[in-house]
């Protein structure tokens, strides 16, 4: 069951978490395009520097979002609504 709980909630932020990454990829590509054409040593963008970046934000969304679903799975409910 807890794992379950886990689950749903990551997978609804992760599939948020990807979108965003899927609308913020050309916009970087554009701003990182536009910013290095002014340098007289020019790079090119990998896209594995964009792969990468997308990887990580989901990783870290993925623990922020396992660590506070089993925090709050794993608390207990009497404590949480409990008056002083």
């Amino acid at each position: 069951m807890l794992r379950n709980i886990v689950g749903l909630l990551s997978k609804e932020f992760l599939q948020l978490v990807g979108i965003s990454f899927l609308l913020a990829i050309p916009i970087a590509w554009v701003a990182m395009q536009r910013w290095l054409q002014d340098f007289a040593y020019r790079m090119e963008m990998e896209w594995w520097v964009f792969a990468i970046a997308g990887i990580l934000a989901i990783f870290i969304a993925f623990m922020t979002v396992s660590f506070q679903s089993l925090k709050a799975a794993l608390s207990n409910p009497v404590e949480a609504i409990k008056l002083d």
